[in-house]
């Protein structure tokens, strides 16, 4: 099992702690099965080698909704392990500003923690105040991880919060944005869906979204495979079975590789 970055110096009071959802997310991208689906997208070159494979560009690895930033702290830390290759680029946004300095924080301390043990660690560009995909240029998102507000709700929280709440209110209006999923907790995260065949890169990209039982993702899935003959939506880890459905699992997107001409 990998080491978890340590989050203790974040403030949960306007940033989401990390909690089941965050660390099926570390157990999935880390497995067995998603290791090798990884490197056998971006690498092949193994075992794995801190030298990145010829011809093949640093994969970008884009978190929305970094939080506290313990997911994109994972990958960053573990490059040469889950991509079998260390030159990975990690980037973070959230429409949170405090859960970007979290994050920011998070990482520099997973690196200093990696300094010491003089282990290799990807390069991390920064984190960005946005909504969703807004700010990332089209075509250029090799890996998107989205742990989303999945929570279904009457209605979403503002983007904005109102300048007239008190010091608490305005916390808490942060802590919602991080939760709150409006009908069947779906709006936000359809938003996030809806943009990944402009966001993800051509012939390399994928994102892992993480789903509950009540954002019916069984229909989701079947919505992103209507897409177009190469493109799969499948559930590649879960937190378990209650009364016959996954409580929390991750969902993976990606575009099948076309087929090789023979003339």
């Amino acid at each position: 099992m990998l080491p978890t970055p340590s989050t203790s110096h974040v403030s949960f009071d306007r940033v989401y702690e990390p909690a089941e959802d965050s660390y099926l997310l570390l157990d999935t991208l880390s497995s067995e099965s998603e290791k090798e689906f990884l490197q056998d997208r971006f690498t092949h070159s193994k075992p794995p080698t801190s030298t990145p494979p010829k011809n093949s560009p640093s994969p970008l690895i884009i978190e929305v909704g970094s939080g506290s930033g313990v997911v994109l702290s994972f990958i960053h830390a573990h490059a040469l392990t889950i991509f079998g290759r260390s030159d990975i680029l990690t980037a973070g946004i959230d429409v949170n500003p405090h859960a970007c300095q979290a994050t920011i924080q998070t990482i520099r301390c997973a690196e200093k923690e990696q300094e010491v043990s003089k282990t290799s660690h990807g390069f991390y560009l920064g984190n960005v105040a946005a909504d969703l995909t807004g700010a990332l240029r089209c075509g250029e998102v090799d890996v998107l991880i989205f742990n989303p507000p999945y929570v279904p709700t009457p209605n979403l929280p503002s983007l904005v919060g109102d300048p007239k709440l008190s010091a608490f209110d305005a916390d808490s209006h942060l802590l919602e944005l991080s939760y709150a999923g409006g009908e069947d907790g779906m709006e936000v995260t359809n938003r996030l869906i809806e943009s990944l065949p402009g966001i993800l890169s051509r012939d390399r990209g994928c994102a892992y979204v993480l789903l509950c039982a009540q954002n019916k993702p069984e229909v989701a899935k079947e919505g992103i495979r209507k897409w177009g003959s190469r493109w799969m939506a499948e559930t590649v880890g879960s937190s378990g079975k209650n009364a016959g459905w996954e409580k929390l699992q991750i969902v993976r997107i990606w575009r099948e590789s076309p087929p090789i001409s023979t003339t």
